[in-house]
Formats: structure tokens, sequence, C-alpha cells
């Protein structure tokens, strides 16, 4: 019986993101999988072909039409992205942090690096809710720090973020961080569960994270273990011993620190894929921005948004070809004869996609 065709949008984003995107794309069709690819227009040719309103319009259509999205990265020019997390409720952010022969890692023994960070993808502070410091001494909110000094601000003169974490969301996230781990100890990882955060000063809010997190780890999946650590800690932990991490959960904002951090130790953000799952829908995209800096010179390096279909093409449940696509990039780079600049080469992009394709 023949695979059901799948629908994938291609979403390639703005600046240098397309330069990927569209390599990537090349070394996908070459696996002649049963999917029908969507091909969008690069951010720009978005923007200046018509209203903001209805480029929204294209992107959410593609989404909602699509079983998942391959995007590559924005610099605000591509409409419609939002819509990808916050209504497509795209919850749990996953971002693998594994080195490979041929990774540039600056880290004087990397070898076993392999653990999974997963970041709270749709509240924090990344809701956005911010305003004139004048707002919140009007409404009659207590400023008085938890330190008990009298003089709850040194200014009136500034503004404000609220940090918002919910039950539902917290708890969803948890579980999604459990089930993943309990994946990965049946592949033979540790199966654990890291859960960090600023909880000694944020008690009501991280903290409410942390004890969340551990009530659920703990109650429903027992066969998984758990540990937790202050953010700051954590982020030692990140370069001093990371080959004992596994799953770590973290809240937004940590998250998207962190892993830029984690992404670091194994030789940079060009190696960062990344997917965003909800519970019926998921798209995938790289860690690293747009890179304006490094636009039309067809230098920046495609394996990000190639390990990102990886994640895709395995949620998709095209296994073997996932496992096909990550073996020709570790091959490549075991090679190292046509790497891209941030990885000690000269290869362009497309040759690096090119040397990919030739190893399938």
């Amino acid at each position: 019986m023949a695979e059901r065709l799948r629908r994938v949008a291609v979403l390639p984003g703005d600046d240098a993101a397309p330069e990927a995107v569209h390599a990537s794309l090349g070394v996908l069709r070459q696996l002649e999988l049963p999917i029908e690819w969507l091909l969008l227009p690069d951010g720009a040719e978005l923007a200046a072909s018509r209203s903001r309103e209805d480029a929204e319009k294209l992107v959410r259509e593609a989404a909602d039409s699509c079983d998942s999205l391959l995007f590559g990265a924005t610099s605000g020019k591509t409409p419609g992205v939002g819509y990808l997390r916050w209504g497509k409720q795209t919850y749990a952010n996953v971002r693998p942090v594994r080195w490979r022969p041929g990774f540039n890692s600056p880290l004087r023994r990397p070898e076993g690096i392999d653990y999974v960070i997963i970041r709270e993808n749709v509240e924090d502070l990344y809701m956005g809710l911010e305003g004139e410091l004048s707002e919140l001494f009007a409404s009659g909110l207590n400023l008085t720090p938890r330190t008990g000094l009298r003089s709850p601000l040194t200014s009136r003169d500034g503004f404000y973020a609220v940090k918002v974490l919910t039950r539902k969301n917290t708890e969803r996230v948890a579980r999604f961080a459990g089930r993943l781990a309990r994946r990965r100890r049946e592949q033979g990882h540790a199966g654990k569960v890291t859960c960090s955060c600023k909880y000694n000063v944020l008690p009501r809010t991280d903290g409410f994270f942390r004890r969340t997190v551990e009530a659920v780890i703990r109650d429903e999946f027992p066969e998984i273990a758990y540990e937790q650590f202050i953010v700051d800690d954590f982020a030692r932990r990140l370069v001093a011993s990371p080959h004992t991490l596994d799953v770590v959960l973290l809240p937004n904002l940590y998250g998207d620190i962190l892993s830029d951090e984690g992404a670091g130790t194994i030789g940079g953000l060009g190696l960062a894929p990344s997917g965003c799952y909800g519970d019926t829908w998921a798209y995938f995209e790289s860690v690293h921005g747009s890179a304006p800096d490094v636009a039309g010179q067809h230098t920046i390096n495609p394996t990000a948004t190639l390990l990102s279909a990886v994640l895709m093409l395995d949620y998709l449940g095209f296994g073997e070809a996932s496992h096909r696509l990550d073996g020709a990039i570790a091959a490549t780079y075991a090679a190292g004869d046509r790497l891209t600049p941030d990885q000690g080469g000269n290869a362009s992009t497309e040759a690096f996609a090119a040397a990919v394709q030739s190893r399938l």
C-alpha cells in the first residue's frame, strides 16, 4: 500500500535564511518522499507583493492546509509567524544539542554531548505584556520588594514586563518532557528530566514552574529520574558537565537564552535545529536568526535547517528517510571536505548541501 501523501509548507524567511532553506529543500526533494512541497515566497517578496493582512492570511492558510511547515528565520519581514506558535499552540520548543565528529566545538572533550532542551513556547515574558511604570502605580499594585525595603522603586520613570506562567501550560509541557524522556530511555539514553529556573528569587512564578514540573514527573512518570537546578548554576553546568544531561525543561526566556549557550558548546548556532510541537501540529526551524550580515554571500550553514528537517521527517512518520538524512549530514561532517566557513571550511551553502545529497 502506498504511503499517504503529506503536505508540507516551506516558509523561507528573511535575509540569509532563504539561502539555507532553498539549498535544504533541494536535498529533501532528492529523498523522493510522498510529500507535496508548498513553497511560499521569501519574506521580502511576501511583504512587497501584498498587504500585511493578505500576507499573514497566506501564511495562516498554508499552515492550516499542511501537515507541517519548515521555516527559515525572520528579522521581522515575514508576516504571520506568530500564528505558527500562538495560533497553532505549538507549546513545546524542542532544541536538540548533539555533538558529531567534525563539529567545530570549542570544548576539549565534546564527544558524547547529546541532550534535548525543551523550551515552554507560548507564555512567560514572551507574551509581550509591557507598559509604563505609571500604569502600575495607578493600579494600586503593591510594589514593595520582597526584601521588605521601604522604597519600592528608585524611579517612576521606566517600564515593566509581566511574566505569566499558568498551570495548564506548565503541566502540558512537563508531560511532553516526560514522554520525550521515556522515549529516549527506550533508545538507550538516561531517561532523566532536568528542570531549571530562578526559583530562589522568584518563588511564586519560577517556584510554581519548578513545583509543577516536579509533581508531573513524579506522579505520571515514576520511571523517569528528576533533578532541578537554579538557572545560573545550570548555565555553568551546560559548559562544565553537559554529558550528564538528557531532557532539559526550561521556561520560555531561559530556554531561548540557554539553548544558544548549548549550541555554542558543540560548534555554534549553524548546527542547532528545533521543532515546535503542539498536540495536533508542529513546525520546524533553525535556532539561529536570519543572519543579515551574510545575506547574499551564500555562506550561511544549512545544517541547522537540514537537522530541523530530520526532526520534521520523523514527526511525519518517515523514520527511515529521517535516519538517512541524518546519516548523510553526519558523513559530510566526518569527511570534512566541504564545510561552511563557520565550521572552518570555505564551502558555499549550496556546496555543503550538494555534499549531503551525494551521500544520501
